[in-house]
């Protein structure tokens, strides 16, 4: 029973069981009562209608519902009325396929949309091409959109009966990466010395990019629940909790001492030891925490974690009454004790707010018509990587289109679809999906074949037609390969419908092949977007979400600890920048042609901006107001060292060198220096020398 529970709360039962509903639905009307030659597109526009599928509350999925139908109509008319005239078909297709990657620089969810109205439109030439539609008709364009509306229907029927289900799951998949973090940053504590500690930042930078992903999800699901209005009951305790995994991300991404140095220092005690394990308790404590979440459970017994912390305390006490003093080392431990304290705190939290708490989010999704269409002015460039894919898109569907023609016109639509999936906008992941799809195709047909000599024929195959189409939504995000080879047993158990199972296996696998060399040719000729190209401009508008996000610690050193939007916003940006450097460096690898020097500097660039937005995140850990003195010495500080980050990320972009930042000698006179009797002026006086001495290292690194 508890497995049976857990599958079912699991975060893609919900989405599986969705389309198995809809795919068995559409299976039976059309066998019992529909007509039979309507299953094949009926199906196709279910699983276009599923691909379209969004996070909403049921009134945005009933916007999105509306504007995917209507995407879904206007693009299979066409299709049907000028597949028959290849000059015009030539045209419309390439512009289409423009326009619609353009509509998605307006918000993820126009992009999904997007994305499934152009796997429609080729689903639509399918079914027009297949054996057995009729010559002119518009049965199997109409058997699309009646398939995507019962799917679409069924959807906001779920929705609204489980409106707070993909809450749940934003806020565990929240957790479960906050937890994986954790580890991340427990390894960073190992007593050993030698340790290639920028490998492990480098894991670090990884984990906390899909940390940043996380709670970029959890913020748009709770917005679209909550909205404006005041939350209450449980809607109330998971926005607690999302405020509680930000403060935990803050927490876990700081950094009170340098590593190397630290573990020097510690070299003859257990400390770094135990500091590791309580991470690694906590990360065990934080899945739990999700677990919890995504069953509505109460939170198991903590109490481990806490025992370790309790132990670290005593140890830490020996430590002052046994050792000779070192203040720097000293306040550094009590300061990481302090933090992991207020972490366990966190974790054990079961989301409460206060009355007097900033619980506005900010919304990703443009408010009107007029913001969306000017997202999309917006990155008509050449500069735009949403501009570069949608040119790239369009010519490669166009060569795949004149490929067919030249080679084989029946079935040879799947080279068009191939191209679609295949063509990603980063050369990285064009190259890992060309490999997966080549491999998942190559693997259903196989099976397909074995299944057709095996199954006899007759409705006894619909139950397999259904059960590939469901698995297919199962594994397409984890595991593309596998899901890639469901499908294409799922389309040949839909050729096989309409009498084109043996027919199909041939021309699938050629048609695969010959749409992922148009795939792979068009990211590598056409507006290549090398990210080496634009690792200085990320790197660059990095250190200005830096100098920010500084601005507002400052702020709240003067006037007290607020996480009000403007910080949250201020973090969140800062963060999102690093990630985006973490996401391009990870691209820049694995792309061709960049020297040895390149690789490396990208990753010294990486490892240095996430040094910086550590010792940023422990400033902001530690919030608390200070004596004016020592508040106004910090702000002349923070600006001394944003004014130097802004400096810096215009000599990046310009490639020119740029000077130090400055010497802790800039910093004699200060009320700070006056003050060091005060253990938290004295933590915020090295943070921001490590922040300087970021500066300079980056600085340092010479262009390539």
């Amino acid at each position: 029973m508890l497995s049976l529970r857990h599958l079912a709360e699991s975060d893609r039962f919900a989405d599986v069981m969705r389309v198995l509903l809809a795919l068995t639905g559409i299976a039976l009307w059309c066998t019992l009562a529909g007509p039979a030659e309507a299953i094949v597109p009926a199906l196709l526009g279910a699983i276009a209608c599923a691909l379209a599928e969004t996070d909403d509350a049921w009134r945005g999925r009933l916007r999105g519902l509306i504007v995917t139908l209507l995407c879904f109509a206007l693009a299979a008319a066409a299709v049907k009325a000028c597949i028959g005239t290849p000059p015009l078909f030539a045209i419309l297709l390439p512009v289409g396929t423009f326009l619609l990657v353009m509509l998605g620089a307006a918000s993820g969810r126009y992009a999904t949309i997007a994305t499934a109205t152009l796997i429609l439109s080729v689903y639509t030439m399918i079914a027009t091409d297949s054996a057995g539609a009729a010559a002119g008709g518009w049965h199997g364009t109409l058997a699309i959109l009646a398939g995507a509306a019962w799917y679409g229907s069924l959807s906001l029927l779920w929705s609204a009966l489980a409106p707070q289900r993909a809450v749940r799951h934003a806020l565990a998949r929240l957790f479960e990466s906050l937890a994986a973090l954790i580890e991340a940053k427990a390894a960073l504590f190992e007593p050993v010395r030698g340790l290639d500690r920028d490998a492990l930042h480098i894991e670090f930078s990884k984990r906390n990019l899909r940390t940043v992903e996380a709670l970029t999800a959890a913020r748009i699901a709770l917005l679209d629940r909550i909205g404006r209005r005041q939350p209450r009951g449980r809607s109330a305790a998971r926005l607690g909790m999302f405020f509680v995994a930000q403060d935990i991300h803050e927490r876990i991404s700081s950094s009170h001492y340098p590593y190397d140095e630290l573990a020097g220092a510690l070299y003859h005690s257990d400390l770094m030891f135990r500091f590791g394990r309580l991470l690694r308790l906590q990360a065990i404590a934080c899945r739990e925490r999700a677990d919890a979440i995504r069953e509505v459970a109460p939170l198991r017994s903590i109490a481990l974690p806490r025992a370790a912390l309790d132990d670290l305390r005593e140890a830490l006490a020996y430590r002052r009454r046994s050792d000779p003093p070192d203040e720097a080392i000293d306040d550094a431990l009590s300061a990481l004790l302090s933090n992991m304290d207020r972490l366990q705190a966190g974790i054990e939290d079961e989301g409460s707010l206060r009355e007097d708490a900033d619980i506005s989010l900010q919304g990703n999704e443009p408010a009107s018509i007029r913001e969306a269409l000017a997202r999309v002015r917006l990155r008509l460039n050449r500069r735009s990587m949403h501009f570069r894919h949608a040119m790239r898109l369009a010519i490669g569907m166009l060569a795949g289109y004149a490929l067919m023609l030249g080679l084989h016109p029946t079935h040879g639509y799947w080279i068009l679809l191939t191209t679609l999936f295949v063509c990603q906008p980063s050369y990285g992941a064009t190259r890992r999906r060309m490999v997966q799809r080549i491999a998942g195709t190559t693997a259903g047909l196989v099976v397909g074949w074995a299944l057709l000599r095996l199954l006899p024929p007759g409705d006894w195959r619909l139950p397999v037609l259904v059960a590939t189409g469901a698995a297919f939504f199962a594994f397409r995000l984890r595991r593309y390969a596998l899901a890639t080879g469901v499908i294409t047993l799922f389309v040949l158990l839909c050729f096989d419908r309409v009498g084109a199972g043996y027919d199909a296996i041939g021309p699938r696998l050629l048609d695969t092949l010959l749409g992922a060399v148009v795939a792979a040719a068009a990211i590598r000729f056409v507006l290549p977007d090398w990210r080496v190209r634009r690792l200085d401009d990320i790197v660059a508008d990095a250190l200005l979400a830096y100098g920010r996000y500084l601005e507002r610690i400052a702020d709240q050193y003067a006037h007290g600890k607020v996480d009000d939007l403007p910080y949250r916003i201020a973090r969140r940006d800062a963060h999102a920048a690093q990630a985006a450097v973490a996401g391009n460096v990870a691209e820049l690898l694995g792309e061709p042609g960049h020297s040895r020097d390149l690789g490396e500097r990208a990753l010294r660039l990486l490892t240095a901006l996430q040094a910086g937005l550590s010792h940023l995140s422990t400033l902001g850990a530690h919030r608390q107001s200070l004596p004016a003195d020592d508040a106004l010495a910090l702000q002349a500080l923070a600006r001394h060292i944003t004014h130097g980050f802004d400096a810096l990320a215009g000599h990046i972009r310009t490639g020119t060198v740029a000077p130090p930042l400055g010497t802790p000698a800039l910093l004699v006179g200060t009320s700070m220096r006056v003050t060091l009797g005060a253990e938290t002026v004295r933590l915020v006086d090295r943070q921001c020398l490590l922040l300087i001495r970021v500066h300079d290292r980056i600085a340092a690194i010479p262009k390539a």
